[in-house]
């Protein structure tokens, strides 16, 4: 299918963002928001106690006007010591939507085929899909005893001669799970052995619960790999929308910063300057973020043994989110919608990540999960 019609019959080109129009409707509404990707995003106060002497006289100085469309030097430096053997130039700073945006429309054309981890975020396959690309998920196996779970052996077969490109999500979104090194060495001998790029998400790459977990790049092992992060997950940042692409292929980001110049140019000037403030605090921040989620999980491994006749809960490996099963009567999309508008508990049911099936994603990397996860407990309470 190669776009859609928005709710007010306007001809659209890619179908409406159905994650983000649900969110639309609720997310600045609602008062407990359960459903959170992100991690408690930092003050502005935070961040400044937490400059150092080069950065805080970067914000004090700073101009408002335009900024260089790769990205400030420094910035780019500072993103580059996230990775082994990635240089300054091999990063190009975007907004991590645009960073999708853009890879998709660089490296696909009408007719290509499109493997994608799925259930995921819409824009990973929606912008394929609206090009024109036919598109194939390689989506993960619910395991009773042990959660989520993607095999390799699942995305080899759905490699034809006519795939150009895979795209990876780990850890992934909405499910928390992620891939071992071997897994992913797999996915790059099988990308390598045909000459297909692999376009991987690595937004909630330095969330994961055992560090030892963490896998590399792929921008780092594979020559046409190209990768996606950026502030908004794990550096809990999200406000200044600043993401990146990493990729030893530099034709490809080339290609990519060409295709920037009709998108934003470049990027907000108060933005970069706070971005290279926050990533060289990453230890600061990764350390508070992780002590959110280790201490909320605790709290949801409760709740969940307490109602375990109504969820089916599994913790992920990595992240700040989690897809549990929902054993209730209900379709999970009336469940959810039931239950924002009875008790202002906001979950997100799986078809807004196009599968169909009782899971809901849940969020614990806010300071008030706590608080919503006991409006949720009351409102189970009460049923």
């Amino acid at each position: 299918m190669s776009g859609g019609n928005n709710p007010d019959g306007i001809h659209m080109k890619i179908r409406p963002f159905a994650l983000e129009r649900y969110f639309a409707k609720y997310e600045f509404t609602a008062p407990y928001l359960l459903c959170c990707s992100d991690c408690e995003a930092l003050k502005l106060s935070e961040l400044l106690s937490m400059a150092d002497t080069e950065s805080l006289a970067l914000w004090q100085k700073l101009g408002l006007g335009y900024t260089e469309s790769l990205g400030h030097p420094l910035l780019r430096e500072e993103v580059a010591l996230l990775y082994d053997c990635i240089t300054p130039q091999e990063v190009l700073v975007a907004a991590p939507e645009e960073g999708i945006y853009i890879a998709m429309n660089t490296l696909l054309q009408k007719g290509d085929h499109v493997v994608a981890t799925g259930p995921g975020y819409q824009s990973l396959s929606e912008v394929a899909v609206s090009l024109g690309c036919t598109l194939s998920f390689w989506t993960p196996e619910w395991n009773e005893a042990s959660g989520w779970q993607f095999k390799t052996e699942d995305l080899y077969a759905l490699i034809t001669k006519d795939t150009k490109l895979i795209v990876i999500n780990f850890p992934h979104n909405p499910t928390g799970a992620v891939l071992d090194e071997v897994g992913l060495n797999r996915v790059v001998e099988m990308a390598r052995e045909r000459n297909i790029p692999v376009f991987s998400d690595e937004m909630y790459r330095y969330l994961e619960h055992d560090p030892a977990l963490r896998l590399p790049s792929v921008a780092e092992i594979y020559e046409r790999g190209i990768a996606l992060s950026g502030l908004s997950k794990s550096f809990a940042l999200p406000g200044l929308r600043i993401g990146w692409l990493t990729s030893k292929d530099k034709a490809l980001l080339q290609s990519c910063a060409f295709y920037k110049d009709y998108t934003t140019i470049c990027s907000s000037a108060p933005s970069e300057v706070l971005g290279i403030m926050g990533l060289r605090a990453k230890e600061q921040i990764v350390q508070r973020n992780m002590e959110m989620i280790t201490r909320n999980l605790g709290l949801l491994d409760d709740f969940f043994a307490h109602y375990a006749h109504l969820f089916s809960w599994h913790r992920p490996l990595a992240s700040s989110i989690a897809f549990p099963k929902f054993l209730g009567d209900q379709p999970i999309t009336h469940y959810c919608d039931e239950l924002i508008e009875k008790s202002g508990v906001m979950l997100l049911p799986a078809p807004l990540f196009g599968l169909d099936g009782p899971y809901f994603r849940i969020g614990f990397g806010r300071k008030n999960m706590p608080t919503a996860l006991g409006k949720l407990a009351q409102t189970l309470l009460s049923a």
